[in-house]
């Protein structure tokens, strides 16, 4: 069993992995150029890779997968497609040939296929034909930009490159004899071979490889399925994952550490509200509250919490869950102020620090002042600021609470709407703090505002705008 991974009949332990290709971190001279600027770029396709030893069911569990995708458009992309054709040279020695040796594929040419996959373009898969040893030279597989794309093979987990393109790792186990018999029938039935041809390349080649490169990349894996297709609790579980990781906004599919709470129309109409450049400040504030009282929720959601029986009315026991003590608020003036009346009436009693940071030229750097409790670095943080932008400011208000002693995994970043630059900015410095937004918007534009937005937050809240 791999380090950090638990099995039973299914392993879910990862949500995604946290990278995507192409993603660049925001400067102070490149925001109209980031990564996230483009409001019309197309959704980032969920990638899975599935991975194990020869014949293990790897096919099978893709093909139960796609299945139950139906509403979705799968692609899947095979790892065999990508052999190297052979040489005459090496034809005439065939059977010396390793083909489970990473050096038997063409990695570059899969990552160029997966990588344009990902950006939404088209690509001809090559056709490997495993009687003659080569691919096909006047025919290719046309593979559409889709939902999801499944990469199966062997070695995929095997090379970092291909793996940082993944969002998912799947690792399907099966028994060596029951994997052994499948290949016999596999390789006698499809491809045109003899039983002792099969057992000598077995014993010559692909156990040794299994060895040496299939089972050391296990430990990658987010999700191993023992019993491949025969385990269809780990299929559905995996399925239903999926699902909901394809109703997310792309940056919580690349950032599992970012959290949008549920959108409805009441959140959607009261975002319509406080965006409105001619509402009332009266109505700015109390929509705004409302809306911050909502992301304090769903921020104390995230707490740890620990078990707690309890007596009722009715003389009888209620198991619950007792609200974590040792909670502290810390806004970041001024803005950040706006939110610590919704965090009081939440947590009776809470203690709330401040820090202010001066914003000129953003880039955050300079600190004006700070008041923090003086046990902070034993408490769990709940950090207030209702935008993030540029992420500057918050990095360094975070920086100085893990100077203080507060570990990152302590630490909760409520806002209202993020800038997609700014998570990226935070989550690339911080990846164990939790960020959670009411929404997350297009991207900044040139003078670093957040579009569409909400204007200067403090201002607008504090009657301080013209």
């Amino acid at each position: 069993m791999p380090e950090g991974t638990t099995s039973i009949d299914y392993v879910m332990e990862k949500a995604s992995g946290p990278h995507f290709s192409g993603l660049r971190t925001p400067t102070a001279t490149s925001a109209s150029s980031s990564a996230f600027s483009d409001a019309n770029a197309p959704s980032q396709p969920f990638v899975i890779g599935v991975s194990g030893g020869t014949a293990s069911g790897k096919t099978t569990v893709c093909d139960m997968i796609i299945q139950q995708l139906h509403d979705h458009r799968v692609v899947l992309v095979n790892q065999d497609s990508f052999y190297r054709g052979l040489n005459s040279e090496e034809l005439k020695r065939v059977h010396e040939y390793n083909f489970d040796h990473p050096d038997a594929f063409d990695t570059e040419q899969l990552l160029d296929c997966v990588q344009k996959l990902k950006s939404g373009q088209s690509v001809q898969v090559p056709i490997y034909d495993f009687k003659l040893h080569r691919r096909s030279s006047d025919s290719f597989r046309q593979v559409n930009a889709s939902d999801v794309i499944i990469l199966e093979g062997i070695l995929v987990f095997h090379d970092q490159r291909v793996r940082n393109l993944m969002n998912m790792k799947i690792f399907v186990d099966a028994d060596a004899d029951v994997r052994l018999a499948r290949r016999i029938r596999r390789d006698t039935v499809e491809r045109g071979r003899d039983v002792n041809s099969v057992l000598e390349q077995y014993a010559k080649f692909v156990k040794p490889a299994f060895d040496d490169f299939v089972l050391p990349s296990k430990k990658y894996a987010d999700v191993i399925i023992p019993r491949g297709g025969d385990n269809h609790v780990a299929i559905d579980l995996i399925v239903q994952h999926i699902r909901t990781k394809l109703g997310q906004h792309d940056l919580c599919k690349i950032y599992p550490n970012v959290n949008v709470i549920q959108s409805t129309f009441q959140i959607r109409g009261m975002h319509t509200l406080i965006r409105d450049r001619d509402i009332s400040k009266h109505d700015f504030v109390f929509y705004s509250d409302r809306l911050i009282r909502l992301v304090v929720e769903h921020g104390l959601g995230h707490l740890p919490f620990t078990e707690k029986q309890v007596v009722t009315p009715t003389a009888t026991f209620y198991t619950g869950v007792d609200f974590c003590k040792k909670l502290c608020g810390v806004s970041i003036v001024r803005s950040g102020e706006s939110m610590e009346n919704a965090l009081r009436a939440c947590c009776k009693g809470i203690k709330i620090g401040k820090i202010l940071i001066h914003r000129e030229g953003d880039d955050g750097k300079q600190l004006i002042y700070e008041k923090l409790p003086n046990d902070i670095s034993e408490r769990h943080v709940l950090l207030l600021d209702p935008v993030l932008a540029t992420g500057n400011s918050a990095n360094h208000a975070i920086e100085l609470l893990i100077q203080k002693g507060v570990p990152q995994s302590h630490i909760i970043f409520l806002n209202l709407i993020s800038a997609p630059e700014g998570i990226h900015c935070v989550c690339t410095r911080f990846p164990s703090l939790k960020i959670v937004t009411s929404e997350i918007d297009v991207a900044l534009n040139e003078e670093f505002r957040v579009i569409p937005g909400l204007g200067e937050f403090g201002d607008r809240y504090f009657g301080t705008d013209d």
